[in-house]
């Protein structure tokens, strides 16, 4: 029969196995050993379920390895005991949007924001899911929000340009994609939507010189050289047809459609 200091020392020692650190936890998380920040975490919330950091972190780390079904129940733990926890609302968002479940991502960024609305990352991912779920004026507005925050993000101002294109507003969206440009200067789809829309509203020559920059980096960009041979047409430059033509035969609609104005 075990004496009770034998008993004792057994018991610490189990618990010593049980007990983890968050620090530790949160150190393997940030250094990319996910797996292994999970099972630290595991180890915390074993003695202390309602540890909302220590929740919320674990969840992440499920999200790195794409184990949505776990992380959803991390973060709904975490509503449970926090009804307004912004970024547990977020957390679902993200996990929706990665199921491609669109409305549902939208609906919960809602929710983070409504709770946060000085948060840029979530006001960011809300105008993200917005304009993918075709809501254009609302994601204008949402992406504002976000640029008011954070004004030196480039893909803040491309998403904004691509909402502003589909209002209308096309003096806003070629703002937006020269700012986008302005911090991200490499962004090349960034510049061909600045040439679509400088093509469209009559700056033939600036849309001239966004196809071809987005050509001498791809040449192989049909519809960019579709494009280039309309403004050159439209510039009575007669070597358009031979963009078109060869556009053509890679297949760009866009360019069979031009090819009778040549």
């Amino acid at each position: 029969m075990k004496t009770p200091i034998v008993f004792a020392l057994i018991c610490i020692s189990f618990l010593s196995g049980c007990m983890g650190s968050f620090s530790e936890g949160e150190r393997l998380f940030r250094s990319g050993k996910y797996h292994e920040a999970v099972d630290e975490f595991s180890k915390v919330l074993f003695l202390h379920v309602t540890d909302i950091n220590t929740l919320h972190l674990r969840a992440r780390a499920f999200e790195e390895l794409q184990e949505w079904s776990k992380a959803e129940e991390d973060y709904r733990s975490i509503l449970k005991l926090d009804p307004n926890h912004a970024q547990a609302f977020a957390g679902l968002g993200k996990i929706h949007w990665e199921q491609e479940r669109f409305r549902e991502a939208e609906n919960f960024y809602l929710l983070a924001a409504k709770n946060d609305p000085e948060d840029f990352d979530i006001l960011f991912q809300l105008g993200q899911a917005l304009l993918k779920n075709k809501k254009y004026h609302s994601a204008d507005e949402f992406l504002q929000l976000a640029k008011e925050i954070n004004d030196k993000h480039p893909l803040v101002y491309f998403y904004q340009g691509m909402a502003r294109t589909q209002i209308g507003d096309l003096l806003g969206a070629a703002g937006s994609f020269n700012m986008c440009l302005k911090y991200d200067p490499d962004n090349l789809i960034a510049t061909y939507n600045r040439g679509l829309v400088r093509m469209t509203i009559g700056y033939l020559s600036w849309a001239m010189e966004d196809f071809n920059r987005v050509l001498e980096a791809k040449p192989e960009h049909t519809e960019a050289l579709a494009r280039r041979g309309a403004t050159k047409i439209l510039l009575r430059d007669p070597t358009g047809c031979q963009d078109l033509q060869k556009a053509a035969i890679q297949g760009s609609i866009f360019a069979q459609l031009q090819i009778e104005n040549c």
